[in-house]
């Protein structure tokens, strides 16, 4: 309202709606539109993946007359608003692109947090409680939450040390071996024999390396998706068969209790911190695009609002960190080894206070 800016318009379903295709499919952002997003979950202009052209999305951007676009998104919408920006300088066009980083996964680097990511790990910690509740009262019961976490393991870590009923938490940063005697088997079995029950928290992305044996689909089968990005291996079927077959191999037939929540988390209503984290970042946003900035994206960064250049925010991916104080504070919640199927006196870190 500061700024008398005279028109907002939402292009539907991400950059598909800057193509040629849909560039008419549009949205008028008023106040009374949007004074009330903030109890809804999701996203009311929808999202999609795909590789689009960036000088066809610059013709959008053109005749839609946009001074200034606004890309919320991972890594991938970062990306996207690179290319844009290119497009958009190599055109000697006065438009501004900026980026707002959302990902619940975390990713992002240059920023403390991604907006949503609290209310993604608070609504999995939910699902946690249940599987273990669920676990707990079944013989030999074995409980299997599988969470958000293409590369990094932040969700599975927070949630998990939120819940405080995780046995095992596996996340892509950490490889882990079903055999053997220290392998995530073994341990799994062992719990099962001294407590009843075992709970197991999965990031999708961990174990992908264990879908590469004999008999499996490699990741060369398993393709791409519409943005490129290698289409992960079902890693929860192959534990729950894994583990079944364990089990019940040592006469502990289990009782699987399976949760895939994902599709849950992603659309929960945002919580209050992330609600004015977002309405502070979206001023920071709305500011930096006044002042003339572009090809930036507005972050938090050590709890000040900075403008990051989008060369940064693509240059590399943040994730948990094997040897820091998350991981070592997984550790000591869960009492799991630091990596299963490496000898007690070679794993570089210690079990913990359990």
């Amino acid at each position: 309202m500061h700024y008398k800016v005279k028109r907002i318009v939402g292009f539907r379903n991400g950059l598909r709606g800057l193509t040629s295709e849909y560039r008419d499919d549009t949205v008028e952002l008023t106040p009374e539109h949007v004074r009330d997003i903030h109890h809804s979950g999701g996203t009311i202009l929808g999202s999609s993946r795909g590789s689009q052209d960036p000088d066809e999305m610059v013709d959008s951007l053109v005749e839609h007359g946009v001074d200034v676009l606004f890309v919320i998104g991972g890594d991938g919408g970062m990306r996207a608003a690179t290319c844009l920006s290119k497009a958009v300088e190599a055109r000697g066009l006065d438009i501004a692109v900026l980026g707002v980083p959302k990902t619940i996964d975390n990713d992002l680097p240059f920023t403390d947090q991604s907006f949503g990511f609290q209310s993604a790990f608070a609504s999995a910690m939910d699902f946690i409680s249940s599987v273990s509740v669920e676990a707990a009262a079944s013989p030999n019961g074995v409980g299997l939450v599988k969470l958000m976490g293409r590369h990094s393991g932040f969700i599975a870590a927070y949630a998990a040390l939120a819940a405080n009923g995780a046995d095992i938490v596996l996340i892509p940063e950490i490889p882990f071996a079903l055999d053997g005697p220290d392998g995530l088997l073994a341990y799994v079995e062992q719990h099962v024999r001294e407590k009843g029950y075992v709970v197991i928290v999965l990031a999708e992305g961990a174990g992908q390396d264990l879908l590469d044996e004999p008999g499996l689909p490699g990741r060369d089968e398993r393709g791409t998706d519409a943005s490129g990005n290698v289409k992960l291996g079902q890693i929860d079927d192959l534990l729950k068969k894994r583990i079944t077959d364990h089990l019940t191999e040592v006469g502990l037939a289990p009782t699987m209790r399976y949760i895939d929540p994902s599709y849950s988390i992603r659309s929960v209503v945002a919580n209050a911190y992330d609600s004015v984290y977002c309405l502070r970042l979206a001023h920071a946003a709305a500011h930096a695009a006044m002042a003339g900035r572009t090809q930036i994206a507005v972050a938090r960064w050590r709890r000040r609002f900075v403008h990051v250049p989008l060369s940064l925010m693509t240059s590399r991916r943040n994730r948990v960190d094997p040897d820091g104080d998350l991981w070592m504070s997984v550790l000591e919640t869960t009492c799991q080894p630091a990596e299963f199927g490496v000898p007690r006196e070679l794993r570089r870190t210690p079990v913990g206070f359990c």
